[in-house]
């Protein structure tokens, strides 16, 4: 029971091993009771109503629970943020003066090329999210044949955030999601991403970037 408590809270506990015990009943999946006040971690399990509550964790323990639920409660990886909406166009300097000049966004970066990914991107912020305007780099261009099948340009993909991109895609993998490449990749903001397959994925080509 101790290495299971340190294992799911890492970060966030530093468990003295005599301040928890194993219920007295056959099951011994159930959490005992926590009665004290660690020092070292700054941590105070308080009674209530027979619930021990930590002041910097936000799970409450209750005497006999399931550690399942717990594990539930706090998984390996967490969705996060739409980070952008990708837009594929067959010219950029059009495709920027729309947004730029005509519906007057006023953040607006740079075309960078990004060798590895085969693009060019320019990233329009709306604040709550972005528009990822991508055209493309070299002869071997992922959006190249996109492009020759949309000749007026149109979404490409999405991306979304995650915590932890690499127990996402080992999760993601075991519940029968294809990752692209096996391994991610930095992205254009300098973060690890990984694309989905997109018939995994509701006919949706999805990003995954890892931040913070």
């Amino acid at each position: 029971m101790f290495h299971l408590i340190k294992n799911i809270f890492p970060k966030n506990i530093n468990v003295i091993k005599n301040s928890i015990f194993l219920s007295r009943t056959l099951n011994t999946k159930n959490i005992g009771v926590f009665s004290k006040f660690n020092t070292n971690s700054k941590i105070y399990l308080q009674r209530d109503q027979n619930k021990y509550f930590s002041s910097y964790s936000s799970v409450s323990f209750i005497a006999g629970a399931n550690t399942s639920d717990i594990l539930k409660d706090h998984p390996l990886w967490k969705l996060g943020h739409l980070n952008h909406v990708a837009i594929a166009v067959p010219n950029i300097d059009n495709a920027v003066n729309f947004y730029k000049n005509i519906l007057g966004v006023d953040q607006v970066s740079e075309a960078l090329p990004q060798p590895e990914h085969g693009v060019y991107t320019v990233f329009v912020n709306l604040g709550n999210t972005k528009i990822e305007l991508l055209h493309p780099y070299g002869e071997k261009s992922p959006i190249k044949n996109f492009l020759e099948k949309n000749k007026n340009g149109g979404i490409h993909h999405i991306c979304i955030e995650v915590n932890n991109i690499s127990n996402a895609v080992k999760d993601l993998l075991g519940k029968g999601i294809r990752p692209l490449d096996p391994e991610p990749k930095i992205g254009a903001h300098g973060n690890p991403v990984v694309f989905l397959h997109p018939k995994d994925c509701g006919g949706v080509l999805v990003e995954l970037e890892q931040v913070g």
